[in-house]
């Protein structure tokens, strides 16, 4: 579903509804056809050539990329795939600009409602967010390195990740947080957590889920784009969810210590520089209460994968301009959770189908068994959500 179930939503005209449905076709096109014969081509032609170069298959992620970077395959599918990534922003941009006014009117109207928005002028907003454009997305989280307001970027994140996702992330963008949620609901029964945080949150989309899932908690969105949490403010009331933004740094959170039962996060880490991920997962462990549970959904590490499908996933590092990307994919979480002092008993990892497209039995029965990695952080036919974490000991 390219058109978003919520009244912030930015309207299309019918002309852009077309365009956005064309960009996501091209995606779907890219990410399957082609990906299947980048895989065939790895397979019958790259992955031999190296054994016969090298002395052995490549075994891991960067020896993949190297094998397939002559192929005629990789540079067909790296070049169309850049080409769509542009134009999905390209293809939301025209309506944001145009809906720009009634957007601001909604978010006005209701500004009084239930959950509080409180930014920071001052925020030393670091570099990944703001300096780099994220994604190809232009302006990145903020729109520019000085903006400090407005609702266009996270408009544009909102849309753009609708045609992105080609309708498997859900109708709000917020299957990874329905789909996490109900698998700590049921294999954590007891667990009620009464103040819940999500760090990096941009629009808010997979931190409602977790209000809906414990409507008597209290739940915190942060993150460093104030214009993101502007929207995400709009987004929540809109949709009639109280919960409260503010704007701050994940690796150095405005809380007491033992603030919190749950720290979320959604495909969040890999977009920190090392020594903030160290930080964030630190802080983290210090707002967490006794008890508490730290849970990011993530890209499976690459030690966890086989090397052409660790390259899959890698190649959003050197061409998507995310840099840090296969840098997290290469730690470990467990060490990363033991590093920011978790404990290994407490540590655990999974592999949740999504919701919308398994429903909710195969959630639960995933809650009973182990389900692996290989698949996960694909937006294909079959999706799965990585996670992991550790509770506070």
């Amino acid at each position: 579903m390219l058109t978003l179930q919520h009244a912030m939503a930015a309207e299309p005209t019918p002309d852009e509804a077309a365009r956005a449905r064309f960009v996501s076709g091209l995606r779907s096109f890219v990410l399957n056809d082609l990906a299947a014969d980048l895989k065939t081509a790895y397979d019958r032609r790259a992955a031999p050539a190296y054994a016969a170069q090298h002395g052995a298959a490549p075994a891991t992620s960067d020896e993949a990329h190297d094998a397939l970077k002559g192929d005629i395959a990789f540079a067909t599918y790296s070049t169309l795939r850049v080409a769509a990534q542009k134009m999905v922003w390209g293809s939301v941009a025209e309506g944001v600009a145009r809906d720009a006014t009634r957007l601001a009117s909604l978010a006005d109207d209701v500004a009084h409602e239930p959950g509080a928005l409180l930014l920071d002028p001052d925020l030393d907003v670091p570099g990944n967010v703001c300096a780099i454009d994220v994604h190809l997305m232009p302006g990145s989280y903020t729109g520019s390195e000085n903006r400090t307001s407005g609702l266009a970027p996270g408009a544009t994140y909102d849309r753009g990740l609708a045609v992105f996702s080609m309708g498997l992330m859900g109708a709000n963008l917020d299957d990874i947080g329905l789909s996490m949620a109900r698998y700590v609901r049921h294999r954590y029964p007891d667990f009620a957590p009464a103040d819940i945080l999500d760090l990096g949150c941009t629009v808010g989309h997979n931190s409602l889920p977790w209000k809906l899932a414990y409507p008597q908690a209290r739940l915190t969105g942060i993150d460093a784009a104030g214009p993101c949490l502007e929207y995400a403010s709009a987004r929540a009331k809109l949709q009639g969810v109280d919960a409260d933004f503010v704007q701050m740094r994940a690796d150095a959170l405005n809380f007491p210590d033992a603030s919190f039962d749950l720290v979320f996060s959604s495909m969040f880490l890999h977009e920190l520089p090392p020594a903030m991920r160290r930080n964030t997962l630190a802080e983290a462990h210090r707002v967490l209460r006794p008890g508490g549970l730290m849970l990011h959904m993530e890209l499976p590490p690459n030690d966890q994968m086989p090397a052409f499908e660790g390259f899959y996933l890698d190649w959003d590092s050197a061409y998507n301009a995310e840099p840090f990307y296969k840098n997290y994919r290469d730690q470990d979480p467990r060490a990363l959770c033991r590093d920011a002092g978790f404990t290994d008993d407490g540590y655990l990892q999974f592999v949740v189908p999504s919701l919308g497209i398994y429903g909710a039995d195969a959630i639960e029965a995933g809650a009973s068994a182990d389900v692996g990695a290989a698949t996960t952080g694909r937006l294909t036919d079959g999706v799965m959500w990585f996670g992991f974490g550790a509770w506070k000991r």
